[in-house]
């Protein structure tokens, strides 16, 4: 590979670990902590209520959402010392966000230097490849073709430079704000009473709530690259499924266990993944079909399952605890006629993730090629479907993010994410994306959207895998 490719490579790689340190570290700045596996109930407080804004903070629940309470002050600011005390904790606060925006422009402005760079080199490569162009006749045409490839190749990510430009440039101005704010701080504390209090706190939540719109502007991503797994229990069978609800309230966090791929209608339900983890069950389904595979959903509170030996595609609630919609799937193949590798059953597989509700398949129509299709999550039925080129036979397993189907090659040992296809632009790639197959045997493999991982059923274990997703900033002339 060519150095200017490597460095493109290295580019790539750099912005991935940006757009994941970003998810990290940003919500720090506005006090939410970001800790996995902590026990939600353990606060810190961290004043007297008495004294000024009471703020307490835990890290992630066992669902990976972060927690953060305020309590505002006794409004009673007659007190000169209860005045100084207030400003004083608030004072600090932006103090440490400063020190936070710090860390973050350093880190920016080096990998900015880094884009710099690789700007230059993308322009002399342009440079280079029209002087080639220009004197053709006098190479071999495999060469001007493989330099004709790299170019084309690099093209797409000059707009992707500019707009890394223009995110190091609002950081540098949140940090400009924090100093002046910061400034001013100071200069209150020492002449007590020259500024309005409430006016100054305003300012403060104002900034914080800048710090979480620019995290919102994080559109959806591509997925670059998939690490763990994380083992969280063992149990059952080798084949099955198990899943949270992408949909589901902050205080929701119930889990749902599914054993078998066949012969059973016996759903387990826990409140939490630390019940899960202990088998503390809360409630038992019978459900009134037996289901079909190991690629069932659970969106808005509904179970959506394949009915065995059939391509009917039922939508169960669990809040009511009966049957809402039920819909045959127009084609599709069912009880092993399109199945993934592995087999089981597994033609039709349900799934969800930013966009909605989505049903990947095979038909005679399409050569048992995979059919993607968008369902209305209340009637079930199709909106929009697209036909790919890639065997449902051949796939190990699927998933969606932000409306791409990823297929992996294999349920086995070596198993990657071997191919992508996009909706919203109805074309495919071949990719690379290997992760660790750790007990050999994958019969479940899906997205959640709120926990940005993929909850699998590896050989009688259930795992997590992480996901890292490229994102774009959007700036406000894209919205």
């Amino acid at each position: 590979m060519s150095p200017p490719l490597l460095k493109l490579g290295a580019v790539l790689s750099t912005m991935a670990m940006i757009s994941n340190w970003m998810s990290q570290t940003l919500p720090s700045l506005v006090g939410l902590n970001t800790t996995r596996m902590s026990t939600p109930d353990t606060l810190t407080s961290y004043h007297n209520p008495k004294e000024g804004w009471q703020v307490y903070s835990s890290a992630q629940d066992p669902d990976g959402r972060c927690i953060c309470t305020v309590v505002a002050p006794e409004q009673n600011l007659c007190s000169r010392d209860a005045k100084s005390r207030q400003l004083r904790q608030l004072l600090e606060k932006v103090q440490n966000m400063s020190q936070s925006i710090e860390v973050l422009n350093l880190r920016t402005q080096r990998d900015f230097q880094y884009v710099l760079k690789m700007e230059t080199q993308m322009k002399g490569l342009k440079a280079k490849f029209r002087q080639i162009e220009d004197d053709r006749k006098t190479l071999m045409t495999k060469h001007f073709q493989e330099l004709k490839e790299k170019m084309d190749e690099l093209l797409p990510l000059i707009p992707v430079l500019e707009q890394y430009k223009t995110d190091a440039k609002l950081i540098t101005q949140f940090k400009e704000e924090i100093r002046n704010l910061s400034a001013v701080l100071t200069g209150i504390q020492e002449e007590i009473g020259a500024y309005d209090y409430e006016e100054l706190h305003q300012r403060v939540l104002s900034l914080e709530t800048r710090l979480r719109d620019c995290m919102k502007k994080l559109t959806c991503g591509k997925l670059m690259k998939i690490t763990g797994p994380i083992t969280v229990k063992t149990s059952g069978t080798r084949f099955g499924a198990w899943m949270t609800d992408p949909l589901a309230s902050e205080k929701n966090n119930r889990v749902w266990y599914m054993d078998s791929y066949t012969n059973n209608k016996i759903v387990r339900e826990y409140k939490s993944i630390a019940d899960f983890v202990s088998g503390a069950e809360s409630r038992t389904y019978n459900l009134p079909f037996k289901w079909a595979g190991t690629n069932h959903v659970v969106y808005n509170g509904s179970l959506y399952f394949n009915k065995y030996q059939s391509n009917i595609i039922i939508k169960y609630s669990f809040d009511m605890g009966r049957v809402l919609a039920q819909r045959s799937l127009e084609y599709a193949g069912f009880h092993n006629v399109y199945p993934y590798t592995w087999g089981g059953f597994s033609d039709i597989d349900l799934m969800a993730d930013e966009i909605g509700l989505w049903a990947v398949y095979a038909t005679n129509q399409n050569a048992g090629n995979i059919v993607i299709s968008q369902l209305n999550q209340d009637t079930l039925e199709v909106m929009k479907s697209w036909s790919t080129g890639y065997p449902k036979r051949s796939a190990g397993e699927s998933f969606m993010i932000c409306g791409t189907l990823y297929v992996t090659n294999s349920h086995l040992t070596g198993a990657k994410v071997y191919y992508s296809y996009s909706t919203k632009t109805s074309t495919y790639e071949y990719t690379d994306i290997p992760f660790h197959n750790q007990y050999f045997h994958i019969s479940m493999l899906d997205y959640n959207a709120r926990d940005r991982a993929l909850y699998a059923w590896n050989n009688g274990h259930q795992v997590l895998f992480n996901v890292t997703l490229f994102h774009i900033i959007k700036t406000e002339d894209d919205t």
